[in-house]
């Protein structure tokens, strides 16, 4: 969700994702403007200030936010969302300020649809381990084969005891 918004006095688009909150603001003047005031101040504005129009942005993880509430601010809504050590107003209109509030509570408390996990497959039923089976006989049937040869005197024991461990290691 993305809306336009009024923080600490600039203007600012702001952007809520699943994951975080973020908004950048743009400074009041531009750069012709600078440069006027630069040449009517002697260039004292543009030391302080630079010629470039100032502007940042700002980043909130969702997870780091403990509470939002909507306050009345004039002729708008104001959207206070507290975080640890901080707490951001977004002004923005009645209809607006209550969509942040409720995607942001979804948000916090994991009841968006954009985090919940995908839905569990419903069991489907396995085939019998026919293959499996097949071989644990195949095995059996092989082992008996060998202790019949050994008794028969046609392997020795090293000789069985080599086979069996090559069998029992597949």
């Amino acid at each position: 969700m993305t809306f336009n918004s009024h923080i600490e006095g600039k203007n600012a688009e702001v952007a809520i994702y699943a994951d975080r909150i973020e908004w950048g603001r743009q400074g009041r003047m531009g750069a012709g403007s600078k440069l006027a005031l630069g040449a009517m101040t002697m260039g004292i504005s543009l030391a302080k200030t630079g010629v470039r129009r100032s502007g940042d942005s700002e980043m909130i993880p969702v997870k780091s936010i403990s509470s939002v509430v909507v306050e009345r601010d004039g002729l708008r809504q104001k959207v206070k969302v507290v975080c640890s050590g901080n707490t951001i107003d977004f002004r923005c209109s009645r209809e607006e300020a209550e969509k942040v509030k409720t995607l942001l509570t979804d948000l916090m408390l994991g009841r968006h649809p954009s985090q919940s996990l995908p839905a569990a497959a419903s069991p489907t039923p396995q085939p019998a381990p026919v293959a499996a089976e097949r071989a644990g006989a195949d095995v059996a049937d092989q082992l008996a084969k060998l202790a019949e040869m050994r008794t028969s005197g046609l392997l020795t024991d090293d000789e069985f005891a080599a086979a069996k461990a090559r069998l029992l290691g597949q």
